[in-house]
């Protein structure tokens, strides 16, 4: 790491590696150790994987089992893998499941009739998640280059609980409320702040409900961050009472049927798709403005290798033409916060990440008024 060794040069190597294609001809995952950093005691490590690989939550779960509870924990016995089958049997297995297609597609259709159906039923009664491409143009909406930049930063848990149990909503309902805070700050300062509300797309986990196997389990469900309401109290229960429809939206679609299509489509279809999405004119209406994840994280004390994990900041993709990716992961109390996006978007993200602290101290000051549960949103 070049002198002097602080956050932005971290963030500036963690672009440069997360920029870098994974080779194909090998498992889709990397590890970094970056070392001179401004502790001479402390390390870096960047760990890279393909989301086709594992979902936030199996990442989750990839690192329990990476790290220990104890710095002298004993090494863990060898795992053989599965092996791998040879050509032969490869490809029978993929003409079996180019068979099955039609089959699949019978099954796949009327389920997605149905969904359309009922979502026409709730978008009558109001009760339908944000729709996509109803997003307003911002600043981080355009053609993606090959490049990324980083940044990061931290909350204490505690302070995040204490806005939950203040205001009676979820931790999801206060990450998007800071999400929202953070970006209203950064786009006020810019001048470019929509009068309507951003569009996010965040990732929900169908661990415990679909029966499909892989590591890759989860669905997307689509939520308004209304970074132009002004008051953050306003502000927390406009998200509130809007996660609580689109979950219950997204909980009546499907939890597999994004990915029943997907597979059915195959990986070519995917991939044409994806290449043609960054070509359509998003003038006025971007299909979502940024992707937004919460993952659980463990609440104890890590070591990784021996050595004591001070922090944690998940960094996720980025899709289509949204050039922002903001995760979120718990460590032992406190609250991290990875910030991804093309710097030919956002040359500067550092705005946008020291806007977290700053919405956060918002919420925190509101929320002294707020009798206790004042929302009764469960946890």
């Amino acid at each position: 790491m070049p002198a002097p060794g602080g956050r932005r040069e971290l963030a500036e190597i963690c672009g440069y590696i997360a920029g870098l294609p994974l080779d194909r001809d090998r498992p889709l995952w990397e590890m970094w150790v970056i070392e001179g950093g401004a502790r001479s005691d402390t390390v870096a490590v960047m760990l890279k994987v393909h989301h086709a690989v594992v979902d936030g939550v199996a990442g989750a779960n990839l690192l329990s089992h990476l790290c220990s509870l104890q710095p002298d924990a004993p090494a863990p016995q060898p795992v053989r893998g599965t092996g791998g089958g040879n050509v032969l049997q490869i490809a029978a297995s993929g003409l079996v499941g180019f068979a099955s297609r039609p089959v699949r597609l019978a099954t796949v259709v009327p389920a997605t009739v149905l969904t359309l159906v009922r979502t026409l039923l709730r978008a009558r009664e109001g009760r339908t998640m944000a729709a996509p491409f109803s997003a307003p143009p911002t600043p981080f909406n355009g053609p993606l280059g090959r490049l990324r930049n980083i940044a990061y930063t931290q909350l204490d848990m505690r302070d995040v609980k204490r806005v939950k149990d203040r205001f009676g909503v979820t931790i999801n309902d206060v990450v998007v409320a800071l999400c929202a805070g953070a970006l209203r700050r950064f786009l006020l300062e810019h001048g470019v702040l929509p009068e309507a509300p951003l569009v996010a797309t965040v990732p929900v986990s169908v661990h415990d409900k679909s029966d499909r196997p892989g590591r890759n389990q989860a669905t997307w469900m689509f939520c308004r961050v209304p970074s132009q309401i002004s008051d953050p109290a306003q502000r927390i229960r406009t998200i509130a009472a809007g996660n609580t429809v689109a979950k219950d939206h997204a909980a009546a679609i499907g939890p597999t049927l994004l990915h029943d299509w997907i597979q059915f489509g195959g990986s070519t279809m995917f991939g044409a798709a994806m290449r043609i999405l960054p070509h359509i004119s998003i003038t006025h209406s971007p299909a979502y403005n940024l992707i937004l994840s919460n993952v659980p994280g463990p609440q104890a004390q890590l070591y990784f290798l021996g050595c004591r994990m001070d922090s944690m900041f998940p960094l996720g993709p980025l899709l289509g033409n949204a050039g922002l990716n903001i995760t979120v992961m718990s460590l032992n109390g406190e609250l991290g916060v990875g910030i991804v996006s093309c710097p030919d978007l956002l040359p500067d993200l550092w705005g946008v990440a020291d806007g977290f602290p700053e919405a956060l101290k918002e919420l925190l000051e509101c929320s002294d008024d707020q009798p206790e549960g004042s929302n009764h949103q469960d946890s």
